[in-house]
Formats: structure tokens, C-alpha cells, sequence
């Protein structure tokens, strides 16, 4: 902050941006270590849908790998992104903290609540994620037909296991974003109700585009709770007075 108007400068700005990226930059690799050391029980859990699928047909149930760098990679990348999982409360934080000097003071005491929600709803949009998996795999499994037999590899499976808990976990953030918006006044809760029918086709296409299994379930499963986070969003800024 300057001392004449209580305002960051545009290069305050930037440096505090750095830093605070520096952080998250830490915490996540931090996180990525720790992850990288419990990779096998990670792995192994996210392989059990697989072979939930695949053990009633009396086939193999285990990935395959066509690289000899393959099983490594596939280490590195869970390691990644279980860090950014496991290193959630930290760059929430961050962010927050970043977004705060430009917030009155009663505007900042939120600060725990939006940390705290966040991760909650987070945490929530992978557990949706996994209940959604085997209808998303059985599908792909089963769209090419009987002459199909499907053998994932290590590496495509366990990243699209992944980037569907990420994707789930970041699109049920979608509330917290639409307070916050109403709080700083970018938004207000009567907008949100007029567009309720534009609102809709763009979640749908949204949860269409950002599923990487690219199923219907995945797509319903996303789509349906955002629209219910849409119109509890418009609830709680009626109820802030925004």
C-alpha cells in the first residue's frame, strides 16, 4: 500500500502477484512430493473402477503401458495432481488474499467462509466425480460395440480419472464465484434471475465442453447441480442485499 491513498500500484500489484504464485508454486510441489511417495495406494484406488468394470467379462483388469517411460509418467502426473488437490486450503487462501485489499473491511471477514466453502464444495465435486466414473467408463467402454474390447492405458486412464475430479471439483466452485461477484458488486442477484433461461444453455454447454470423458452422464451429473448452485447463488444475494 502507498502511504498517500492506501492504494497498490500496478507494479505492487505484480510483485504481489508473484509472490503469491510463488507460493502456490511451493505448496503444490510440496504437496506433489508427498503424493509421489504414496503413489501406489493412490494409483491403486483410482484403478479399482477400472477394474470393477472389467472383472465380470472374465478379462484382464489390469492397465497396460505401450512406453517404457510410461509408468513413471503416470506417477509424476497423480503426484501433480493430487498436490494441487492436497494443496487446495493453501492457494484458496492465496487467492484470496490477493483479491482482499480491493474489499471494504466488512467484505473481508468472509475470508474464512470462502475458504471453507470452497473446499467443501471442492471436495464434493470429486466425490460426484467418482460416483459418476463407472457410468462415464462402462459407457466409453461400450460405445464402440461387441467387436470393441476396450484396454485402457495407464496413462490415458488414470489423467482422465483425474481431470474429472479436477474439472468436477472447479466447476462446483461456481457458487462461490457468483457471491463473490455479487459482493464486489460485479453482480446483482436480480441479473442472475433474468438470465436463468441463458443460464441454463450455458452450463449445459459448459459442462459439455469441460468433461473430459465427454459422456452424457458426466454432463448431467455436472450440468444439473450447477443450475441448483445458480439458483441458490441468486438466493444468497438476495439475502445479502445484492
Amino acid at each position: 500500500m502507498t502511504a498517500n491513498d492506501g492504494q497498490m500500484t500496478l507494479v505492487e500489484h505484480l510483485t504481489e502477484l508473484r509472490r503469491r504464485i510463488i507460493i502456490c508454486i511451493v505448496a503444490i510441489s510440496l504437496a506433489a512430493i508427498v503424493a509421489f511417495v504414496f503413489s501406489d495406494q493412490i494409483i491403486s484406488f483410482l484403478v479399482q473402477p477400472y477394474k470393477d468394470l472389467h472383472r465380470p467379462a472374465g478379462v484382464p483388469v489390469n492397465l497396460i503401458a505401450t512406453d517404457p517411460l510410461a509408468p513413471f509418467l503416470v506417477r509424476i502426473k497423480v503426484a501433480t495432481y493430487s498436490g494441487i488437490v492436497l494443496a487446495l486450503p493453501i492457494w484458496l487462501w492465496e487467492v484470496w488474499r490477493f483479491v482482499t485489499p480491493g474489499l471494504h473491511p466488512r467484505e473481508k471477514r468472509y475470508a474464512i467462509p470462502f475458504i471453507l466453502s470452497s473446499i467443501v464444495l471442492f471436495c464434493l465435486g470429486g466425490f460426484v466425480a467418482w460416483l459418476t466414473l463407472p457410468k462415464a467408463l462402462s459407457f466409453l467402454a461400450t460405445i464402440g460395440g461387441s467387436d470393441i474390447t476396450p484396454l485402457f492405458t495407464a496413462d490415458k486412464y488414470l489423467t482422465l480419472v483425474s481431470l474429472m475430479i479436477v474439472a468436477f471439483g472447479l466447476s462446483f466452485e461456481f457458487p462461490v464465484l457468483l457471491v463473490f461477484m455479487m459482493m464486489v458488486g460485479v453482480l446483482k442477484s436480480r441479473t442472475l434471475a433474468r438470465n436463468r433461461r441463458w443460464a441454463a444453455v450455458g452450463i449445459t454447454t459448459f459442462a459439455a465442453v469441460i468433461t473430459p470423458s465427454q459422456d452424457p452422464y458426466s454432463l448431467m451429473f455436472m450440468a444439473v447441480p450447477m443450475y441448483l448452485f445458480y439458483e441458490a447463488s441468486i438466493l444468497i444475494g438476495k439475502l445479502m442485499k445484492k
